[in-house]
């Protein structure tokens, strides 16, 4: 090679050395005027690259990266930053502290969350909308959720019905409407009652306008009182009277239906302005005197229980809801003046039937005839009269003409006086 050509190779290296360094320069130069330029209270918008139990770490395209601790995740308590974020996921954030010594750079996304959630609430409020939320924490007195700002529903405004334990809420989501709005103070009250009233309203009213007295339907027993059992109809509840209940007396519903049985009803009566409905359990069931049709004939001493004592008779029921009239005349054979003195309600008696009328639900029934009548008592002797006097007996001191006399001879004096 000769000297000229190594030179020329010389200049050459040198020149490509230095265009090597003004790319790296202009490189450099291009890498720092990308480098964002932070201050405490921007609003910025970053990405997830890390998660770890209490704190969530976000690339901003700054020198270094930020962090989000736990609390600024969310307006309520959460126990893992995963339950928030995920990576990958691209956040708008606030800027609350930037320590360039230490590379220490702290975000909210709590914050910003919350400024948006106010003005989205505050409208939803005014007009009443409702909202989905996800229990977040179950807490003393209710339930906690995050809307962007804390949120609460208060025991009594979680359900329709008392709730004793709201353990397996959390996670839920529930329909609310927001109650109570106050920024200042950081309050959000909501309920999920008053939107399942609502709904519950809409739905009865639909159900009760399609209801007919006559009607049988199916039923499940919520639940019972002293007075009746409250049926479920297709989400709204129906009353059946305790004298609605079975053809028989009935001391109380728990003799005839527990909560939870299914049961078949018949509509009485339908009444949208009361929001009542009445039904009968007992009137969607054959009826006694069709069951008893041909069980029972005109002759038969059957076995009953007195039902009811009146002036005139016994009612006697000899089945299930059928009662027949014992008369005054039919209890005994002896003269009553009133059933009482022979019977009493409850009691357990044989009777004849003396007719039997199931097409006018009429049965007459005696009591008299199922006992033997007691012999007719014999009747006295009538005293004999005494024996007549005989005059003519030497013993008797007095005859007939000794005991008769005429006035003359008995006021013969008197009435010589007034001669």
């Amino acid at each position: 090679m000769s000297e000229e050509t190594k030179i020329q190779d010389s200049v050459e290296v040198e020149q490509g050395t230095e265009a090597a360094a003004e790319a790296n320069e202009t490189i450099s130069q291009d890498a720092l005027e990308n480098i964002v330029s932070i201050k405490k209270g921007d609003i910025v918008t970053g990405t997830i690259v890390k998660i770890e139990d209490n704190q969530a770490t976000v690339s901003l395209g700054y020198k270094y990266d930020g962090v989000i601790p736990l609390r600024e995740l969310s307006s309520v308590q959460h126990d893992n930053a995963s339950e928030l974020v995920e990576i990958g996921q691209e956040v708008q954030l606030k800027v609350v502290s930037i320590d360039d010594e230490k590379e220490k750079l702290v975000l909210s996304k709590r914050q910003i969350d919350s400024e948006k959630a106010w003005d989205s609430l505050q409208s939803k409020f005014e007009n009443g909308e409702t909202l989905d939320v996800i229990v977040a924490d179950v807490v003393k007195g209710g339930l906690v959720v995050d809307l962007g700002v804390r949120g609460f529903i208060p025991a009594s405004m979680v359900e329709r019905h008392f709730v004793e334990d709201f353990s397996d809420y959390k996670g839920r989501t529930i329909t609310v409407k927001i109650k109570e709005l106050d920024r200042e103070n950081n309050k959000v009250i909501l309920s999920a009652k008053e939107v399942l009233e609502e709904q519950f309203e809409k739905n009865k009213q639909a159900i009760m306008a399609a209801l007919e007295p006559g009607q049988e339907i199916e039923g499940t027993v919520q639940r019972l009182t002293p007075f009746g059992a409250f049926v479920d109809i297709g989400g709204i509840d129906g009353l059946v009277h305790v004298s609605e209940m079975s053809y028989q007396h009935v001391a109380h519903p728990k003799d005839v239906v527990s909560e939870g049985d299914k049961v078949r009803v018949k509509v009485l009566k339908v009444d949208p302005a009361a929001g009542k409905i009445s039904l009968s359990i007992k009137a969607a069931q054959p009826g006694p005197w069709e069951s008893v049709n041909g069980k029972f004939n005109t002759g038969d001493v059957v076995t009953g229980t007195v039902r009811r004592l009146v002036s005139f008779g016994a009612f006697v029921e000899i089945a299930p809801g059928v009662e027949g009239l014992v008369h005054i005349s039919q209890i005994a054979h002896r003269h009553i003046a009133t059933p009482f003195e022979v019977l009493k309600e409850g009691q357990e008696v044989k009777a004849k039937i003396l007719d039997f009328n199931p097409a006018e639900k009429r049965v007459s029934l005696s009591i008299k005839e199922t006992e033997e009548a007691p012999e007719a008592a014999p009747r006295a002797e009538k005293p004999s009269r005494a024996p007549k006097e005989d005059l003519n007996n030497p013993n008797v001191s007095l005859s007939n003409q000794s005991m008769s006399f005429t006035l003359g001879e008995r006021f013969g004096d008197k009435l010589s006086k007034f001669k």
